[in-house]
C-alpha cells in the first residue's frame, strides 16, 4: 500500500488527471447551467446584465488560459491546479453568499479565473504523462486525451443532473455544494499530484510571450480556434434553429444528451483511428464534418418545418457532424502540441491553444449573435448565417494540412 502513495509520478498521473476531470466537470455543471436562472430570478436581473455576467464568466477563464499555462511552466503544475481549486471555491462562495451585483459578477469571475489556472496545467500532465505511456509502448497520448475528454464529459452528463437536485433547496445550497465538490477535490490531488521537479538554477525558464514569436504556432491556433467557435454554436445557434422549427427549450435536453452519448461510446475508437491514420489526413476531415453540419442546416432553413419530430431533424444532424468533427479534432491537435513546444514551455502553448479559441469565442458570438437574428423565421436570408458558419471550418480544412505537414513530418 505504501508504494501506492509514494509513486503518484509513475503510477496515478493519468488516472487522477482523468478523474479529476470528471469531478470538476460535475462542480462546474452542477452550478453554473443554473447561475442564469439565479441571476433572473432571485436577483431581477434584466437580461442585459445576465448576458455581461455570464460573458465575464466565460472570458475570465478562456483569456487567461495562456496565463495558467504560463503559471504552470514557471512554478509547477501541481500548485497552480491547487491554487485553481482555491479560486473555483471562493467563487462559489462569492455566488452562495453574495446579495448584490458586484460581489456575484467577482464570484463569477473567480470561477473562470479557477479555471484557466487548472486546466491547461492539467493538459501539460497529461501531455507528458501520455508520451511516457507512449514511449513505453502503452496507451497513445492521443487515446490518453481522448478518454479525458470522455471523463469530462461524464461529468458534464452528471454534473446538471446534480445540480437539479438540490436546486429545490436554493441556489445558494448548489453553489454550496460545487464548492464542496472543489475542496474534496483539493485534499485529493494535494496528495496524489506529482510534485513539480527540482529546477536547477541556471535553467532558463521562456516567458509565456515567446509562444507567439513562432508564426507556424500562431497560424495553427488561429486556424483551430474555428473549432471551439464552431462548437459553441450549440450554445448560440442551435436555439435558433429550434425555434425556426417550431421547438422549445425542452428540446435542447435530449439534443445534448445526443452529444454526450456520442462522446461517451465512440470518442476513444475515433481517437485511436486518427492516430492510426495521422493527424495530417484526419484534422481536414474534422473540420470538413464542421462545416457539412452547419451546411447542412442551411438546407432547410429557407423551408417550412416538418411536421412531428421530423422538425429536428436539421438540429440532429448539427450536433451529431459536430460532435464527430470534435472527436476526430481535440484529441489530434492536442497531441500535436508537444511537437510545436518544449517541455518547460507546455503549459503556455496549450493554454494558448484554448485563449484563441476564447477569443474567436467572443467576436464570432458577437457577430453571429445578430446575423442569426435572420434565421428565427423560414426564408431565403436565413441560409445566409449558416453558409457563413460553414465557411470557417472549411478555410481551417484547407489551412491545416499545410501548417502541419511540417511539424507532423518531423514527429517521431
Amino acid at each position: 500500500m505504501s508504494t501506492f502513495f509514494l509513486h503518484p509520478a509513475t503510477r496515478l498521473w493519468p488516472p487522477v488527471l482523468l478523474g479529476s476531470q470528471f469531478v470538476f466537470n460535475i462542480g462546474f455543471y452542477a452550478v453554473v447551467p443554473f447561475l442564469a436562472i439565479f441571476l433572473r430570478d432571485d436577483m431581477l436581473l434584466s437580461g442585459g446584465l445576465i448576458g455581461l455576467v455570464l460573458g465575464l464568466r466565460t472570458f475570465s477563464q478562456q483569456g487567461m488560459f495562456i496565463v495558467g499555462g504560463a503559471l504552470s511552466d514557471r512554478y509547477g503544475a501541481k500548485i497552480i491546479i491547487l491554487c485553481g481549486c482555491i479560486i473555483r471555491v471562493a467563487g462559489y462562495l462569492l455566488l452562495a453568499f453574495g446579495q448584490s451585483l458586484w460581489p456575484v459578477i467577482l464570484g463569477a469571475c473567480l470561477t473562470g479565473m479557477g479555471g484557466a489556472l487548472f486546466s491547461p496545467s492539467i493538459e501539460a500532465l497529461l501531455a507528458k504523462a501520455g508520451g511516457q505511456s507512449e514511449a513505453k509502448g502503452k496507451r497513445s497520448r492521443a487515446e490518453w486525451f481522448a478518454l479525458f475528454a470522455v471523463s469530462g464529459e461524464l461529468g458534464a452528463v452528471l454534473g446538471p443532473v446534480a445540480g437539479a437536485l438540490l436546486t429545490g433547496f436554493g441556489f445558494r445550497q448548489v453553489a454550496l455544494a460545487g464548492a464542496g465538490i472543489f475542496v474534496v477535490a483539493l485534499v485529493v490531488l494535494f496528495f496524489f499530484l506529482p510534485a513539480a521537479p527540482k529546477r536547477h538554477q541556471k535553467l532558463h525558464i521562456l516567458p509565456w510571450w515567446t509562444t507567439f514569436r513562432q508564426p507556424r504556432f500562431v497560424a495553427f491556433i488561429i486556424a483551430y480556434s474555428s473549432w471551439l467557435l464552431s462548437y459553441n454554436q450549440l450554445y448560440l445557434a442551435l436555439p435558433v434553429e429550434l425555434q425556426r422549427s417550431g421547438g422549445s427549450e425542452k428540446d435542447l435536453g435530449p439534443l445534448f444528451m445526443l452529444a454526450s452519448v456520442l462522446i461517451i461510446a465512440f470518442q476513444l475508437p475515433l481517437a485511436r483511428f486518427a492516430r492510426r491514420v495521422g493527424a495530417l489526413r484526419i484534422l481536414p476531415v474534422g473540420f470538413l464534418l464542421l462545416s457539412a453540419a452547419f451546411a447542412s442546416v442551411s438546407l432547410f432553413a429557407a423551408t417550412e418545418p416538418a411536421a412531428g419530430a421530423l422538425r429536428l431533424l436539421p438540429s440532429v444532424c448539427l450536433v451529431t457532424l459536430l460532435t464527430l468533427g470534435q472527436m476526430l479534432l481535440v484529441p489530434s491537435a492536442k497531441d500535436l502540441i508537444p511537437a510545436f513546444a518544449e517541455e518547460s514551455t507546455l503549459g503556455a502553448h496549450y493554454g494558448a491553444l484554448s485563449t484563441a479559441g476564447g477569443i474567436a469565442v467572443l467576436a464570432g458570438n458577437v457577430f453571429f449573435g445578430r446575423l442569426l437574428d435572420q434565421a428565427l423565421i423560414p426564408s431565403p436570408q436565413a441560409i445566409y448565417p449558416w453558409l457563413l458558419l460553414a465557411l470557417f471550418p472549411l478555410m481551417s480544412a484547407i489551412a491545416l494540412p499545410v501548417i502541419c505537414r511540417t511539424v507532423a513530418l518531423s514527429r517521431p
